[in-house]
């Protein structure tokens, strides 16, 4: 398979702390790609890094065959590059329409084909389409996040934890809609700490551990691996 994204040997550093050491990993055109590992492990500062919120002091990023550790985060937009954060971020002062206008941003005018596509995906939203997105809850705003980043027309879709905070209902709807988008032609590189949901849903993943990858594989021979059923499902390896 073509790779969409190589990250080869990326350093990042918070001051004098190392929070990726030479970190390297592939994410090939039309995958679902996860990554996985504790809180601090380095997985948000992967994802910042490849969407041009961070800058590695090493190493290098390429993306459809273009070098673009450096490039800025509103440039990568327009690359195609999409990026649901952490914590979702939507603007809750403004609307659900509004929110999903600003996700258009980058076109001179609002695709009436993409928002149909999207409030058909996310049938909660087109209910709350006129009300402030603050209002919405934990699980809307998420649902409204991933919309908003939709509307941008991503070939790469980075999500950073869309499973965290919400009820098991609701993440198993978001990590179904997750393989929607997939299967509609968009690429996805996930972190996630749910491992059992996002490993059963990644072609790959890969782990990381204090800033480096420590184990790699599909998402099929990681689910059954004893470490990974150990320190990320809770299971007592009998030995």
């Amino acid at each position: 398979m073509i790779a969409l994204l190589t990250v080869e040997s990326i350093e990042v550093r918070y001051g004098n702390i190392r929070a990726l050491k030479g970190v390297s990993f592939n994410v090939a055109e039309g995958e679902i790609v996860a990554l996985l590992g504790a809180n601090g492990a380095g997985k948000t500062t992967t994802q910042k890094t490849i969407s041009g919120m961070l800058r590695p002091a090493l190493g290098s990023i390429t993306y459809g065959g273009m070098r673009i550790d450096g490039v800025p985060a509103h440039e990568l937009i327009r690359l195609g590059i999409c990026h649901v954060p952490e914590g979702r971020h939507v603007f809750p002062r403004m609307t659900v329409a509004e929110n999903l206008e600003m996700g258009a941003f980058r076109f001179k005018r609002l695709d009436q084909v993409d928002l149909e596509r999207v409030l058909v995906m996310f049938p909660r939203l087109r209910e709350r389409y006129k009300q402030q997105a603050g209002t919405l809850s934990g699980g809307e705003q998420q649902m409204l996040a991933i919309a908003r980043a939709l509307m941008g027309k991503p070939r790469l879709l980075l999500l950073d934890e869309p499973s965290m905070g919400l009820a098991p209902l609701i993440v198993a709807q978001i990590f179904e809609i997750v393989r929607e988008i997939n299967s509609g032609g968009v690429t996805v590189l996930l972190v996630e700490q749910n491992a059992a949901q996002a490993l059963g849903l990644a072609d790959r993943g890969y782990v990381l551990e204090t800033g480096e990858i420590v184990l790699e594989g599909t998402g099929a021979d990681l689910l059954a691996d004893d470490r990974i059923r150990a320190a990320y499902l809770g299971e007592e390896i009998a030995g």
